[in-house]
């Protein structure tokens, strides 16, 4: 259904701009490498520059003509965008289709006062529309447009009369300034930069007076210093291996940091009426709203040693995608007392002391040790009569891996169930728990392998609209009983009351 349409728009102008900046960005490197690479023949680079010119004039034409044929316009009941330059495309998105509205700021449009507007339908991919460039003060506007009439839809479906919005706190629910992100920095330990400098080492190759990848050239680099090192005895020698593992450490811990500080800078979590507003990023800033009455569970995390210092990271599991994913973090690195709150405002719940917790069967995560034996028991015994000395530890290590894994496993997943909430705990090196409303789930399902059926335990899957949540090796009487409770918490759900929650909250 399509409703009468405003005079369409175009996005900001300046969009040409930012279109042109980026392409010369990437333009430069690319002219750059023609030039090193023909360097030495001047009469066909000179040939190629003026070709190279005019394809970079045209294509800055071409994107000043898609810019002038891209338009949208809001209508009643849907969202309309054109454009195409030699065929024009149309494309009408349903209001009631959105799950939600959020803007991005990279650094390049953020320098203009510019951002993208993207329109969440919950499907993911190609699904989802976008608008860039528009600036800030038209984005905030489209973006509020869109959400009331897909709350009016909501609110005529029930015949209902708005309800006063209360006044939003200006107190954040959570916030991380620059101590927090540092230290959420010092935990993101990567060594992702010593990839990216190898990779970069690679494409570039042509630009070394050596071939990297030489070992033979890098032994004869390296024989002259490594006779002096050798000759200066085993503790010179311990001591460049210190010097290299802290080079490694400190470019590991270094990178963590910048990552995390690109990605979390600035990070705040506001309670607004229309859900959780949260905004994060340096170079690129986003700002996107999590419907409450969406959130379908909870997750939280944590590490092997942030655990030790009481760091976890809350998510919650909601029908809007956030870059691809069902997953939006609400509070990435916090506290259990400053996650607590959040928590209660979703509408959950943290298991209790007075919560029931069961494991997963014993004969379940005996099946799994034997099946790993079945293949790697075998390779071992043949390792040691075919192999040298050594090289058989390599699948007895993943044989033991294997079943100390499920060993740990067995000791410390839990699952949970509660009158109103489902839990599900797994992990003991970076142990996490999935909390899920029985009310919200969209099915309950038992699954039962050939091996399962002849054991008597059995699988759950759970099934929502954000994800999934499965517990495993439960007694197969245990998980009919839990079928049957859920079915039963569903089936008694009035969902025009959850409709009805949202709008009011809206």
């Amino acid at each position: 259904m399509t409703g009468d349409f405003r005079e369409p728009k175009r996005t900001d102008p300046r969009t040409f701009l930012v279109e042109a900046v980026s392409y010369i960005i990437r333009f430069i490197p690319a002219a750059a490498a023609l030039f090193v690479v023909m360097r030495d023949e001047m009469d066909r680079l000179s040939f190629a520059l003026p070709i190279l010119g005019l394809l970079f004039v045209g294509n800055l034409v071409a994107q000043y003509l898609q810019w002038t044929r891209l338009t949208y316009a809001t209508g009643d009941a849907d969202i309309r965008v054109e454009k195409g330059l030699l065929s024009r495309a149309a494309r009408s998105v349903p209001y009631e289709r959105i799950q939600d509205v959020s803007i991005e700021q990279k650094l390049l449009p953020r320098l203009f006062g510019l951002v993208a507007v993207k329109f969440e339908t919950g499907a993911g991919g190609k699904e989802d529309l976008s608008l860039a460039y528009l600036s800030e003060a038209e984005g905030e506007r489209l973006r509020e447009v869109v959400r009331e009439r897909r709350d009016e839809d909501a609110a005529q479906a029930l015949s209902e009369v708005p309800q006063t919005v209360p006044e939003q706190s200006s107190a954040p629910l959570f916030q991380m300034g620059p101590k927090r992100v540092l230290t959420f920095g010092l935990f993101e330990f990567s060594l992702a930069v010593v990839a990216v400098i190898g990779g970069l080492a690679q494409q570039f190759e042509f630009l070394l007076p050596f071939d990297i990848w030489d070992l033979d050239l890098w032994q004869e680099r390296l024989a002259g210093p490594g006779q002096q090192l050798a000759g200066l005895g085993p503790l010179a020698q311990a001591i460049g291996v210190m010097i290299g593992v802290a080079t490694l450490a400190v470019l590991g811990f270094a990178t963590g940091i910048v990552r995390t500080a690109l990605r979390e800078w600035d990070f705040r979590l506001d309670r607004t009426p229309k859900g959780f507003r949260r905004r994060r990023g340096l170079l690129t800033r986003t700002d996107l709203v999590m419907p409450v009455h969406r959130v379908q569970a909870l997750r939280l995390e944590t590490g092997f040693l942030r655990r030790l210092f009481g760091w976890h990271g809350l998510k919650v599991i909601s029908l809007a995608s956030d870059s691809g994913a069902a997953n939006h973090e609400a509070a990435p690195f916090a506290q259990m007392d400053e996650i607590a709150p959040i928590v209660a405002e979703t509408g959950f719940a943290l298991p209790g002391s007075d919560i029931t917790w069961h494991r997963a069967m014993d004969r379940y995560r005996l099946d799994k040790m034997i099946l790993a034996s079945v293949v790697l028991l075998p390779v071992t015994i043949a390792a040691i009569f075919i192999t040298p000395s050594w090289q058989w530890l390599i699948p007895a290590i993943a044989l033991a891996w294997i079943i100390a894994h499920h060993w740990w496993r067995w000791r410390h997943d839990r699952h949970a169930l509660d009158r109103t909430q489902i839990y599900s705990r797994h992990g003991w090196f970076a142990p996490s728990l999935a909390i899920g409303s029985r009310t919200k789930l969209q099915s309950v399902e038992i699954l039962q392998g050939p091996i399962a059926r002849r054991r008597g335990y059995a699988s759950l899957l759970l099934g929502l609209a954000g994800g999934k949540l499965r517990v495993h090796g439960m007694p197969l009487e245990e998980a009919s009983k839990w079928r049957s409770a859920i079915l039963e918490s569903i089936g008694k759900t009035d969902f025009s009351d959850l409709l009805e929650a949202r709008v009011e909250a809206a």
